[in-house]
């Protein structure tokens, strides 16, 4: 068996290059190329969303890039791509993950010992970069391999000529537990939308259990951070048990705080679970979401659907953030058997809704006083992720009062855009972090299957306060929207401030959710919300189905870009 040469910064060097793209497409094979009949790539239909055994087998002398991650026999770690080089007669077995949301995988053939190669731009997947014919030019986007055995791949200024390319079929299955209605589509693989539906169903179950003296209730309710709230401690306990039974050390962090008037309130605490890196373990990869949801604000809680009067404060938090604390359990879940280079810290913040207090303090004395020697490298941020495309319905932004109607449910008229935020960002209208956004970018148009939904935000020439609404419309609506966040309304902006950290956050509708911070921010207002059935827009799918879709899509993302993050972190333009 030859030696498996994998990229170290492949995907990462070469995402922000833009450039028309090279190399020859298709089974035909062109003069002087590799010829596709001379290798067999087994099986030739790839389970979508799973680590599986691929075969490549050559009859001769030929390089094969595959641009997907895969695992290093050598040193167990998940790496973005690697090139085989096959001898006459070489058969080589790995172990690949195929895209989760693409119906086509690509390997590219070259010449024994192939150094460089073409790649796809950063918003354009493998499928797309087959059929538009790239392969005319022998110029454009590229990288090129270095070193030997674990090879290094950087940003090229040549192709190294044409490819050849052979193409895989990619199909996801469902899970056969589930319907389509409820989710079966995006039901299996490493992570998938439908786990974290199920933990976000049992953390937000209404079902009354009078044996529980907390918040009387077969879920996690009330968890409303801060004077020793039982609700929230029997809460963290459950965190706590779930981390441990992944097999991650749990720490935990309990803190005080005080208020204006000098007193000294219990913040409850932080719960992290830690699966300490083999090469690297005091930089830390942090993957978080608040835990605790809007308390009361000495107001009766009253359902807005019956008065038509918001209040403030709610007892479930499904939306905010029942969804991300469900998607890091899933994602914590996942990849807790996988050795990473670096540390994966899994957290669930307390005090968000008061002020970022948890994760500030986590920033500001946990790592920085308490252990001054860690480098938190990169931080995913989960905060009201699911009420957006590919579901919702009606106009995103303005007054509440126009966009839902007289029963408080959105009108239909147009989809919520998700949002994908980065930061840190000084300017509004300039790309302050262009290595995050490249890959982030990278990772949703193949992987992800969102290439004609996304779109990068960059408010020049719009004021500094309407740009995000501005440019959304300018861009024809579009249904995922990437752009940094200048603003840091969530837990992540404890990470830019405090450490300088880049990061990556995911999130749907935010103040135009008729149940934001209201005691209908259930399960169930998502699912209504999410509904396209005879909606005249889109697939027409349950709530269920949507959210499950839209979760399954968040989830993903955030999992890839821990792969990606762990082998080559992205540190912030401004340091």
């Amino acid at each position: 068996m030859v030696g498996i040469r994998v990229s170290q910064a492949c995907l990462l060097a070469l995402l922000m290059l833009s450039a028309p793209l090279s190399g020859c497409f298709g089974e035909d094979d062109s003069d002087g190329l590799v010829s596709a009949a001379d290798v067999t790539i087994t099986p030739e239909v790839l389970v979508g969303g799973s680590f599986q055994p691929v075969t490549v087998a050559a009859s001769e002398d030929m390089s094969v890039f595959l641009p997907y991650l895969v695992i290093d026999e050598d040193t167990g770690y998940v790496a973005n791509s690697t090139v085989l080089d096959l001898r006459k007669g070489d058969s080589v077995q790995l172990s690949l993950l195929a895209p989760p949301r693409a119906g086509l995988a690509v390997a590219l053939l070259g010449e024994y010992g192939r150094n460089s190669w073409p790649i796809r731009d950063a918003n354009e997947s493998w499928a797309s970069w087959f059929s538009d014919g790239g392969h005319l030019s022998a110029d454009g986007g590229a990288v090129k391999r270095t070193g030997n055995g674990t090879g290094l791949f950087n940003a090229s200024s040549t192709t190294g000529g044409a490819a050849n390319i052979v193409t895989l079929i990619v199909e996801r299955p469902n899970a056969p537990a589930y319907s389509s209605d409820e989710g079966g589509r995006h039901s299996t693989g490493l992570v998938n939308g439908r786990t974290t539906y199920n933990y976000l169903h049992h953390i937000t179950d209404e079902t009354p259990d009078p044996l529980d003296l907390t918040d009387g209730a077969v879920g996690y309710l009330n968890r409303w951070a801060g004077q020793g709230n039982t609700a929230y401690e029997a809460g963290a306990v459950y965190l706590m048990d779930k981390l441990e039974s992944f097999g991650l050390m749990v720490d935990t962090q309990r803190f005080e705080f005080t208020d204006i008037f000098g007193n000294q309130n219990p913040e409850s605490y932080n719960i992290c679970g830690f699966r300490y890196g083999s090469e690297v373990p005091n930089e830390w990869m942090v993957f978080g979401a608040h835990f605790d949801v809007a308390p009361p604000a000495n107001v009766l809680l009253v359902d807005p659907h019956l008065t038509g009067t918001r209040t403030y404060g709610t007892g479930v938090g499904a939306y905010d953030n029942s969804a991300g604390t469900s998607m890091v359990l899933t994602v914590a879940e996942a990849m807790s058997g996988y050795d990473t280079r670096r540390t994966m810290v899994f957290c669930f913040w307390s005090g968000e809704e008061g002020g970022k207090r948890g994760s500030d303090y986590w920033t500001d004395y946990y790592v920085k006083e308490d252990n001054p020697d860690v480098t938190v490298t990169n931080y995913i941020n989960l905060d009201m992720a699911g009420v957006n495309w590919p579901g919702g319905g009606g106009a995103p932004h303005g007054d509440p009062a126009t966009e839902i109607d007289a029963d408080g449910y959105p009108k239909d008229e147009e989809v919520w855009p998700m949002r994908v935020y980065l930061g840190p960002s000084l300017d509004h209208d300039v790309i302050n972090q262009p290595e995050m956004v490249g890959l982030t970018l990278w990772i949703g148009a193949d992987a992800i299957g969102v290439e004609q939904q996304q779109s990068v935000l960059v408010g020049e020439g719009f004021s500094e306060d309407t740009w995000k609404v501005d440019d959304w419309l300018e861009r024809g609506k579009p249904e995922i929207v990437v752009y940094e966040d200048v603003t840091a309304r969530s837990d992540h902006a404890s990470f830019q401030a405090n450490l300088g950290t880049v990061t990556l956050g995911f999130g749907g509708l935010v103040d135009g959710y008729w149940c934001y911070h209201q005691t209908c921010d259930t399960l169930e207002e998502m699912e209504i919300w999410m509904d396209t059935t005879g909606k005249g827009y889109g697939e027409e799918h349950s709530g269920t189905s949507n959210l499950v879709d839209s979760l399954d899509i968040i989830t993903w993302w955030a999992a890839y870009s821990f792969f990606h993050l762990d082998e080559k972190p992205v540190t912030n333009a401004y340091l």
